[in-house]
């Protein structure tokens, strides 16, 4: 949170100013994916802002990526917004 909230400052903008998020879901560490799919889940909860969660295996058949098409690219390959939605078991 500490590196957004430094981005987010380095560019003058808010949080309030994002209208969606893009997040990696793998492939990567267990715990790094699972703190930042955390830190997401409670930016949407707190400010409503939608998130989007994306594999590179999503786009694989894409030719031409690059990381700033990110968003046409989840419209494009009709990825989900806000999909996880955990189990909690008490």
């Amino acid at each position: 949170m500490i590196l957004i909230n430094d981005f987010l400052m380095s560019k003058s903008l808010k949080i309030k100013d994002i209208s969606s998020l893009y997040v990696n879901r793998g492939p990567g560490s267990f715990a790094g994916i699972r703190n930042s799919l955390s830190i997401i889940k409670a930016i949407h909860l707190v400010n409503k802002i939608d998130y989007y969660c994306y594999s590179f295996k999503d786009f694989e058949n894409e030719k031409d990526f690059r990381y700033e098409n990110i968003p046409n690219l989840c419209d494009k390959f009709n990825v989900k917004k806000n999909l996880i939605n955990p189990l909690y078991i008490s």
